[in-house]
């Protein structure tokens, strides 16, 4: 596939989230896991949440390395283990000054967005669809 960043589509996947705050407070949300091409490094997780949805935007490789083994410094930390029920699970831990919020998604679930995001842009290949110049005009403001 010729892909370049005006013709890469995005990716979207729509599923049911089990969030847990640090108070303790359970629920469960629908959010889309997302890749867009045109920030190839990364994806985001969009949580369709009322009055707007709520987006945070980290690297494709923490999610990727977080179903093998934990990691994650800073805001976002990723590890894989088992549910009550013994299935595997991806729990995602986003930390933030308005408070923590740990996400369980199926792995399985994981798995498939991020064989779609290598089948679109294979790992190693994303720097091919980065414009540097527009970068870093944006980074000058000009």
């Amino acid at each position: 596939m010729d892909l370049t960043r005006d013709n890469a589509p995005t990716l979207a996947q729509p599923l049911l989230a089990d969030l847990c705050t640090a108070e303790g407070i359970s629920a469960q949300v629908l959010t889309d896991l997302a890749y867009d091409p045109r920030d190839p490094f990364a994806v985001a997780l969009v949580f369709q949440t009322q009055p707007r949805p709520v987006r945070w935007t980290f690297a494709r490789s923490l999610l990727t390395d977080g179903l093998v083994e934990p990691t994650g410094d800073g805001d976002v930390h990723v590890w894989s283990c088992l549910d009550d029920a013994g299935l595997a699970v991806a729990m995602v831990e986003l930390c933030s000054p308005d408070g923590d919020v740990l996400v369980q998604f199926r792995a399985h679930d994981v798995v498939s967005f991020l064989d779609r995001t290598e089948a679109l842009v294979p790992t190693g290949e994303e720097s091919a669809l980065l414009d540097i110049d527009a970068t870093i005009t944006a980074c000058l403001g000009r």
